[in-house]
């Protein structure tokens, strides 16, 4: 398998501050990352973060500037 395999599949992960990544299935997922609930193809994945990830600003800034 390989990143550029179209039958690889991913999942989509956030961190802590609610961002987004792609991971390959057959790799173990980073400390500090968390499945994000979407599993697929790499254009499935890339889709589903584009539509979920609207505010591209970290969660510490957000949270930051709502209590401004």
């Amino acid at each position: 398998m390989s990143l550029d395999d179209p039958n690889t599949i991913f999942n989509v992960v956030m961190n802590d501050e609610e961002q987004y990544s792609i991971w390959p299935e057959y790799k173990e997922i980073p400390n500090g990352w968390r499945e994000a609930g979407k599993k697929g193809n790499k254009e499935e994945c890339l889709s589903w973060v584009q539509e979920a990830w609207t505010d591209m600003r970290p969660k510490s800034l957000r949270d930051a500037m709502a209590h401004s």
